[in-house]
């Protein structure tokens, strides 16, 4: 009987870790695999048979990147918007979400079906009257035109993840800010947004993936190299002859890094604020 109870809980975990290593490895290789081609000469990227561990290290992709003032720009660029995009959303979540989450007002339910009903349109779709609406207020080839865009896919759904967390906590903190003598604009800030940094932080997380990765709208709303961003900066290295692929895969690296740190700091906040609206306590 010991054996046998000993193998029932044994063998799920034994299946479970080895499922997790199998996960793994699937969803590692890639990233390996790109970091170190990034490694490798053009030369060697083409040799057969095909190799994961380059046969000389080399940083030449590395150093024609950082050597090169216009494609370090593609990174300060994607920083610049990605980062303001952030910012912005995530506040103009924090307040919406709290209007919807604490007061109840004409219309409210109206509101809330048009901004999930947002989340079901293709982006693709809206790409012509974006660049129309764009060139038309002369604000084609700006960070301005990015960051308006962008906050429009951000939005509603930091604004629902945001609602979602904020339905968690109890009214009645708010309330106690009032009896003391405080405003509700004292409770969202002092006591609120304290407790909400787990979905804060989620929020501020997906605004940024979304904001760092989006390749359609920064390709068709700038032209200039002093406007593109990393997306374009990787796509611009396919030649019609040739393609940079050992610079292709440092510069992907180099775009991964930061969005990797941010999880990895981030992680913890991150889970925590992506589940708490999902179940109704």
């Amino acid at each position: 009987m010991a054996k046998r109870s000993l193998s029932k809980t044994v063998l799920p975990t034994v299946l479970t870790y080895l499922g997790l290593a199998v996960g793994l490895v699937f969803a590692g290789f890639p990233i390996l695999w790109m970091f170190f081609t990034s490694l490798k000469s053009n030369t060697e990227i083409f040799a057969l048979p095909p190799r994961l561990l380059p046969g000389q290290f080399t940083m030449i992709a590395y150093r024609s990147i950082f050597d090169d003032p216009t494609k370090v720009r593609f990174f300060l660029n994607s920083y610049l918007v990605a980062g303001v995009v952030t910012v912005l959303t995530v506040l103009i979540a924090i307040l919406t979400a709290y209007g919807f989450s604490r007061y109840s007002f004409w219309g409210k339910n109206a509101l809330n079906v048009f901004i999930i009903s947002t989340q079901t349109v293709p982006p693709i779709t809206l790409l012509i009257p974006y660049f129309g609406m764009v060139v038309t207020f002369g604000i084609f080839d700006s960070y301005f035109a990015l960051i308006l865009t962008y906050m429009v896919f951000t939005l509603p759904y930091a604004i629902l993840l945001m609602t979602g967390y904020l339905n968690t906590l109890p009214k009645e903190m708010d309330e106690a800010v009032l009896v003391d003598g405080g405003s509700s604009w004292s409770a969202l800030w002092r006591v609120i947004v304290p407790l909400s940094l787990p979905g804060i932080v989620a929020t501020a997380v997906y605004t940024f993936l979304l904001a760092w990765n989006e390749f359609l709208f920064a390709l068709t709303l700038t032209k200039s190299m002093e406007m593109r961003t990393v997306p374009i900066g990787i796509e611009l290295l396919m030649g019609q002859h040739a393609f940079e692929w050992n610079e292709m895969m440092a510069m992907s690296v180099l775009g991964s890094l930061p969005l990797l740190v941010l999880y990895l700091i981030a992680q913890r906040y991150f889970l925590a604020g992506m589940t708490a609206g999902s179940v109704k306590s």
